[in-house]
C-alpha cells in the first residue's frame, strides 16, 4: 500500500515536470504533425488499464489519415512516413502520454498498455499485467520492447508484477533512457511495429 502511494506521488511529479520541460519539444512536434501528416495532431484510442478499465490513450499521431477501406498490418506500413518512423525511434511521439499519467490511467513505469480486443485473448496468468496501472515505459519496453516476441513480453510485465518496487522503478526509468539513445526494439522483423497478439493461437501468446 505504501509503495502505490509513493509510487503515484513520483508520477505526479515526474510526469508534470517531464510535461513543462518538453512543452517547447511538444509544441515543435505538433507543428510539424499537423504540416506533414494534417490534423487532429493527437491519435486517441481506448486502451485497458488497471483491473482491465478503458481509458483513452493520447499519443501525437504517426501515420496519415486511412482511407476507409484501410486497415491492417500492410495499410499501417503504408499509411507511416518517415518523419512518422523518426517520431517513433525517438519516442517523441509519447509526450502526450504524460497527460494519462497525471490524470491516473498510467503510471511511468508499468506493462505497456495494449488493444482492447486482446483482453478475451489472455490466459489468466498473462491477464495479471492488469493488477497494476499500464506504464509509459516497463520491463519488456528495455529488454526488446518489439523485437521481441509476445511470449517473452508477458513473462517480462508478469516478472514486474511480481517484483515491483521504487528501486526496480528507478532501473526501468534509467534504461529507458539508454534504450531511447540507442533507438532499440522500435518494431518487430517485417511489421511497423509489431504483429497482432492472436492469443492460444499463438502458443499462449509466444511467437
Amino acid at each position: 500500500m505504501s509503495y502505490d502511494y509513493i509510487k503515484r506521488g513520483l508520477d505526479v511529479m515526474l510526469a508534470s515536470s517531464a510535461l513543462v520541460l518538453s512543452l517547447p519539444v511538444q509544441v515543435v512536434v505538433a507543428v510539424l504533425v499537423a504540416r506533414k501528416l494534417g490534423r487532429p495532431v493527437l491519435f486517441k484510442q481506448a486502451r485497458p488499464g488497471r483491473g482491465g478499465r478503458i481509458f483513452t490513450l493520447v499519443k501525437f499521431r504517426t501515420m496519415a489519415n486511412a482511407a476507409p477501406a484501410d486497415s491492417g498490418v500492410d495499410a499501417d506500413a503504408s499509411r507511416l512516413s518517415a518523419f512518422g518512423q523518426k517520431l517513433r525511434s525517438t519516442s517523441l511521439d509519447e509526450l502526450p502520454t504524460l497527460i494519462n499519467v497525471l490524470k491516473g490511467d498510467m503510471s511511468m513505469v508499468g506493462p505497456r498498455p495494449l488493444l482492447v480486443q486482446y483482453l478475451p485473448r489472455y490466459t489468466p496468468e498473462q491477464a495479471r499485467r492488469h493488477d497494476v496501472r499500464p506504464g509509459v515505459t516497463g520491463l519488456a519496453q528495455v529488454k526488446g520492447r518489439n523485437a521481441i516476441g509476445w511470449g517473452e513480453k508477458f513473462a517480462l510485465d508478469n516478472e514486474y508484477v511480481r517484483n515491483r518496487s521504487l528501486v526496480l522503478d528507478g532501473k526501468i526509468l534509467f534504461w529507458t533512457i539508454a534504450a531511447v539513445i540507442r533507438r532499440d526494439g522500435v518494431s518487430a522483423e517485417n511489421h511497423v511495429t509489431t504483429h497482432e497478439f492472436m492469443g492460444n493461437a499463438e502458443g499462449a501468446g509466444s511467437e
